[in-house]
């Protein structure tokens, strides 16, 4: 029976050299990599079954945890006190979880995903057993920050480890799995996180991922085989610590700037230029390493650059627009939040029905970027339909349509962005490849949500201006500051939102568009059939 390797080594004598990247200079480390283009194993559909349900119970992990425990916080601030701080409970775990994923890509490459892989879950576990222990909130706001240490590998290292196991030609059928249990995954975790912190505790949010981890590990160790030892590759520390500056520089500013400090102030131009400056200092490296953290010639790869720029406008767009979905339906619409919650299951739905089938379709075909283009194609028209319905007043069920092209849409598109990244490069380099593209995608979002923040902010307090609004009640009190307002004021506070959040899914849909002409204009690569070192060309 084949035995399933990570190792991309092989012991038969070199035919040729491995081709570089379309667009880039041989890789130096191709010696080291292996010189062969060598295949790996087939693997078992017995063990590739074992490798892909640990990798999706890490994606579990990693999409349930935010949506439970943003849950909880109202309960957990009320019984650790310091709600000044809470916002820290979020930006904690993202500051480390975002600056973390492309280390663990490039370690993942030259130790192996099996490896990283234990050492993501562990960390992770460990970090939720604490926050669930925690006795005050500077206590939760460190084991976050542990958390999210843990947390930067689940993602990256889950498709990754994919494709280990799985060609191109065939990936798009199991990335379309990882499209379908992120979105439940979402969905679901506010219900659990509600049902578990009235039931239960708000501690039970962290420790129900100890047997969810615990089960990956079980399996990724089961599935994914040691690699040989070989010979030894420098790390790049400088660059990580370089870019763990840049990247906490920049989140700092999305987070703070217009909250604690304003945009135009000294605060602002400082980690602007702190940003600019360690960003440079991280490129200067990365051209000096001998094993870089980011081959910035991949950059040059022009499918590879695209993809990724597209990645972080997608998520740019994505949670730009839907992160205000629900706060738009109980605002405008008066639901209750159980009820704005079931308004996004038409997205879910569309993710997981168009994730499931097109990535079969692609498979089959062999080509996606058809299926790409639509899906972006939708996501464009979907957000750009919300702003019109939103603008117009039109009723929920209007919405409805929208939210389901939104999903189908990316169910389509998510997968195969992924799958055409990891076509264009060498497998030597697919996790530093998925690295890359999942730290930018994560600041994407970040920057999506701050910049939709800036605009509903801005047209907010333009509406409350020489009004009688009681905005500042709203935002101090939340949605519940609603019933003590009278009709008219209520009337005003939903057409003030309703202007405002069209303005944020206008400007997700301008994005996507944006994103739709790049790929567009994209050379399509024929999906490999084989796991080996060479990138289609």
């Amino acid at each position: 029976m084949p035995v399933l390797r990570e190792s991309l080594t092989t012991n038969a004598p070199a035919p040729s050299a491995v081709q570089a990247p379309q667009g880039s200079p041989p890789d130096p480390t191709a010696a080291v990599a292996g010189a062969s283009a060598p295949r790996l194993a087939t693997v078992p559909r017995r063990q590739l079954r074992i490798v892909l349900t640990g990798a999706l119970l890490a994606m579990v992990l990693a999409a349930l945890d935010q949506n439970i425990v943003n849950t909880a916080l109202p309960r957990m601030a009320g019984d650790l006190g310091g709600l000044a701080h809470l916002s820290w409970v979020v930006t904690a775990f993202m500051l480390t979880s975002t600056t973390t994923t492309p280390l663990y890509g490039k370690l993942s490459d030259i130790y192996g995903r099996r490896q990283l892989f234990f050492v993501a879950i562990l960390v992770f576990l460990a970090g939720s057993l604490l926050c669930g222990i925690a006795q005050n909130m500077g206590q939760i706001i460190a084991f976050r920050a542990l958390q999210g240490l843990g947390a930067g590998g689940l993602l990256t290292l889950a498709q990754a480890a994919i494709g280990d196991v799985v060609s191109p030609r065939e990936r798009p059928k199991y990335q379309g799995w990882f499209t379908g249990t992120f979105a439940l995954s979402s969905v679901a975790g506010p219900l659990l996180g509600g049902f578990i912190t009235s039931a239960l505790s708000w501690r039970w949010v962290f420790y129900v991922n100890i047997p969810v981890g615990a089960a990956a590990l079980v399996m990724i160790a089961i599935g994914l085989r040691k690699r040989p030892s070989g010979q030894a590759r420098p790390v790049d520390y400088p660059g990580a610590l370089l870019l763990t500056g840049a990247t906490t520089a920049l989140l700092l500013l999305l987070a703070w700037g217009g909250t604690e400090f304003a945009w135009l102030s000294l605060p602002t131009v400082g980690l602007v230029a702190a940003v600019i400056v360690l960003a440079g200092l991280f490129a200067r490296q990365e051209l000096r390493a001998p094993e870089p953290l980011v081959r910035l010639p991949l950059f040059r790869n022009p499918i590879f650059a695209r993809g990724v720029s597209v990645s972080g406008m997608m998520a740019f767009a994505m949670l730009g627009s839907t992160v205000f979905l629900p706060l738009y339906f109980q605002l405008v619409f008066g639901m209750d939040p159980a009820v704005a919650g079931l308004m996004l299951l038409p997205q879910v739905c569309g993710m997981v029905f168009s994730s499931i089938l097109g990535g079969r379709a692609v498979t089959r075909i062999g080509r996606n970027k058809p299926f790409l283009l639509a899906g972006l194609g939708l996501e464009a028209t979907a957000l750009a339909s919300l702003a019109v319905f939103a603008f117009i007043a039109a009723p929920p069920a209007i919405f409805l349509i929208s939210m389901g092209a939104l999903g189908i849409g990316m169910g389509m598109g998510m997968p195969n962005l992924t799958t055409t990244v990891q076509n264009a490069v060498a497998h030597r380099e697919l996790g530093a490849a998925t690295g890359a593209m999942s730290f930018v995608r994560s600041l994407g979002g970040a920057l999506g949500v701050a910049t939709s923040g800036t605009i509903m902010t801005a047209r907010l307090a333009a509406a409350a201006s020489g009004s009688d609004l009681h905005l500042s009640a709203l935002a101090e009190h939340g949605v519940q500051a609603l019933a003590q307002l009278t009709p008219a004021q209520q009337a005003g506070i939903s057409a003030a939102y309703r202007t405002a959040l069209t303005g944020c899914f206008l400007l997700s849909g301008v994005v996507m568009s944006v994103a739709f002409v790049l790929v567009l204009g994209l050379q399509e690569k024929m999906l490999r059939s084989d796991i080996d070192d060479t990138p289609a060309r």
